[in-house]
């Protein structure tokens, strides 16, 4: 699948779940071209601020993330870099 498409899955799947003031999405796939074990699927960068993580720790935050990722984690994403802020914790 084109890395775009893949980016625009994420994008729209984080912004229905979360309604995020912020969100930044990073394509790092071409940094593991060649690199075994990953199938095809990309690896990505998400910066999220949302009132939705207010008084929720880091844990849940990314559990969070994960959850409204689901089946996007078991065929289109092989790694997941994450950063949930609150609009408050911006620095």
């Amino acid at each position: 699948m084109p890395e775009l498409n893949r980016v625009e899955m994420i994008r729209n799947r984080l912004e229905a779940e979360f309604k995020p003031a912020e969100l930044d999405i990073i394509d790092e796939s071409h940094l593991h071209a060649g690199h075994s074990g990953h199938g095809g699927a990309g690896h990505f960068q998400v910066r999220i601020v949302t009132d939705k993580f207010s008084e929720r720790s880091t844990l849940e935050r990314h559990r969070m993330v994960y959850a409204a990722l689901d089946d996007l984690m078991q065929t289109e994403i092989h790694a997941l870099g994450i950063k949930a802020m609150t609009p408050s914790e911006i620095p």
